[in-house]
């Protein structure tokens, strides 16, 4: 990684003025200051225009009528000039240090697909914990290579777009954001990338991530729980299909089998919580305690993927 590579800094936005500039400035406000900053207004009616003007040349601003986070960040990234992709959501914000962080342990890593960092995670209570304990994938040293991404991936979800910077070239050659996924679209790439090869991963929380936003993806999942889980089983059958269809991803077969069952049975419960049939919700409510305690049981035993990590010094 050269000192002076450009990172392209993309922020799809939808009505969040009032933290809109706390996130703009905390790129801005980077140790590494080779950046751009692109901000994709996803049809915002509030005072986002405004919040925008006040920074003049030092963004890039595109507007568009309302399509979602997955376009938002596939304009963004098609009208980037970096080698290096970062994202960030406009109610989170960077710590000074992030990508200076990222891009000195991606150059240490020599050739890896990206490199993602710890979050820390604030809710509306006041408590916090980080993203890495949420994923139970906190590393045994500070930062190193991430040899079994993949793995990692297929079993638990790691909070990416905020935390991630991505080799651009790769993203050209697998692919941007699926724009089909209402969610998930933030768990498909990365496992698309984690089928690419090693990551970088630093164990200190660089980003700071709300969970409690008004219109996150925390609130909308559960008000469209059926539709969650509809999209997070697509999701799991196009990976199936891509593991399944590749030789060099022989070893993954049996896991990614089993995860794709998971999220079917998930998708009966969700099915059947939203029913309007007598006792449907209830029975649904209660496969649903089942899947938690399988899964549970699941990450206790020998079967579930370890982080598999070289140090680098």
């Amino acid at each position: 990684m050269q000192a002076n590579t450009l990172v392209s800094v993309i922020i799809p936005t939808y009505n969040r003025a009032a933290t809109l500039g706390r996130a703009i400035d905390s790129i801005l406000e980077q140790t590494y200051s080779h950046t751009e900053v692109i901000v994709v207004d996803d049809g915002s009616t509030d005072d986002t225009p405004t919040v925008l003007s006040r920074y003049g040349e030092r963004i890039r601003v595109v507007v568009q009528k309302n399509a979602g986070p997955a376009i938002a960040r596939n304009r963004g990234i098609a009208l980037a000039k970096g080698e290096v992709i970062a994202f960030l959501d406009s109610d989170d914000y960077w710590l000074p240090t992030k990508l200076e962080r990222q891009l000195t342990v991606m150059g240490k890593a020599g050739s890896v697909v990206c490199c993602v960092c710890n979050c820390k995670v604030l809710y509306k209570d006041g408590s916090t914990t980080s993203t890495f304990q949420i994923a139970n994938s906190v590393p045994g040293c500070e930062s190193g290579l991430l040899l079994n991404p993949a793995e990692v991936l297929l079993t638990r979800f790691l909070l990416f777009c905020q935390a991630a910077t991505i080799q651009r070239e790769v993203l050209e050659r697998i692919g941007y954001f699926d724009e089909n996924l209402r969610f998930g679209e933030d768990y498909e790439l990365p496992m698309r990338l984690a089928l690419e090869g090693p990551w970088a991963i630093i164990r200190n929380e660089l980003v700071v991530y709300h969970a409690s936003s008004p219109g996150s993806w925390a609130e909308t999942a559960v008000r469209e729980h059926l539709r969650l889980h509809q999209d997070l089983l697509r999701m799991r059958q196009q990976i199936f299909l891509r593991i399944q269809r590749d030789p060099r991803h022989a070893r993954l077969v049996t896991l990614a089998r089993r995860e794709l069952r998971r999220a079917k049975r998930q998708a009966t419960c969700a099915k059947l919580m939203a029913s309007t049939v007598a006792g449907a919700a209830a029975l649904g409510r209660l496969l649903h305690v089942f899947e938690r305690l399988n899964l549970a049981i699941f990450r206790r035993t020998s079967l579930y993927p370890k982080l598999v990590i070289k140090e680098l010094i």
